[in-house]
């Protein structure tokens, strides 16, 4: 088993190799990822993240913060420092580099985020891809320099041209994590649930779907349903519990008892 990637180590990877990155909902896709040899894993800080960091103890792990959390510099680095103790190797901040740069400044990894931001999308006219025009990309690039001032190590860069992502890259000395932005980037980051193929919703054009547990899933919770309905029909047809379920108690320890519930009756 390989041994979890260190800061330097993903920084000195820009250019020699590419890395891998997937969104992790459970333990059990930590754990395939590390089985997997995938390089980094994150998660959100409303997940199970302790779990998830146990499943995949040599993979490199990111917890993301929840946008508008955390509203001032003390409660963001009172969340960071919890988290970096559950085992977080670093922290991705949606946030602006205000908090990005009280986190940096603490010595504690920090990953922002450029390109398309779900919340934000309004701003960009909805769910679509951005920088496809000069001065979408000279607005990432300016946001881009923004977070490698603030301190961050990474930037998640979302829904860019792959053409606008490879130039940044040649300006910018930041690791630069794509999600639909291209070859270009150093690392490659997915959802699980698409790579995994149990998004039954829309599939993003940029992603990939490399297996269909979807159909496991709903033979699971066919075999499920099957297994409950058969209980609820059990339990009120007097057939469960039955004798092989009974907890035996001696006769004798049973008729002392008895006798106690009916001096209680008169």
């Amino acid at each position: 088993m390989s041994k979890k990637l260190t800061i330097k180590e993903i920084l000195d990877s820009r250019g020699q190799k590419k890395l891998t990155e997937i969104y992790t909902h459970t333990q059990l896709e930590a754990e395939a990822c590390e089985k997997a040899g995938v390089d980094m894993i994150i998660t959100s800080e409303l997940n199970d993240y302790t779990r998830i960091r146990s499943a995949a103890p040599n993979t490199f792990f990111t917890v993301g913060l929840s946008y508008g959390a955390h509203l001032d510099e003390y409660s963001i680095l009172k969340r960071c420092f919890y988290l970096m103790n559950k085992g977080a190797d670093a922290i991705y901040c949606p946030q602006s580099s205000r908090f990005i740069k009280a986190i940096a400044d603490e010595g504690i990894p920090v990953i922002g985020h450029s390109g398309f931001i779900p919340y934000k999308s309004t701003h960009y006219g909805g769910f679509k891809a951005v920088g496809k025009t000069n001065i979408e990309a000279k607005k990432i690039l300016s946001e881009i320099i923004k977070i490698k001032e603030a301190g961050a190590f990474a930037v998640e860069l979302e829904i860019v041209p792959s053409k606008v992502a490879t130039e940044i890259s040649k300006v910018v000395d930041i690791f630069l994590i794509g999600m639909g932005s291209g070859p270009g980037c150093d690392a490659q980051y997915l959802f699980s649930e698409d790579v995994l193929g149990y998004n039954t919703g829309h599939i993003p054009r940029h992603a990939k779907v490399y297996s269909d547990l979807y159909k496991d899933f709903d033979a699971l919770q066919k075999k499920a349903v099957q297994a409950f309905s058969t209980f609820v029909k059990e339990v009120r047809d007097l057939k469960y519990p039955s004798l092989e379920h009974d907890i035996k108690i001696e006769e004798k320890e049973l008729q002392s008892f008895s006798d106690f519930i009916k001096t209680k009756n008169n």
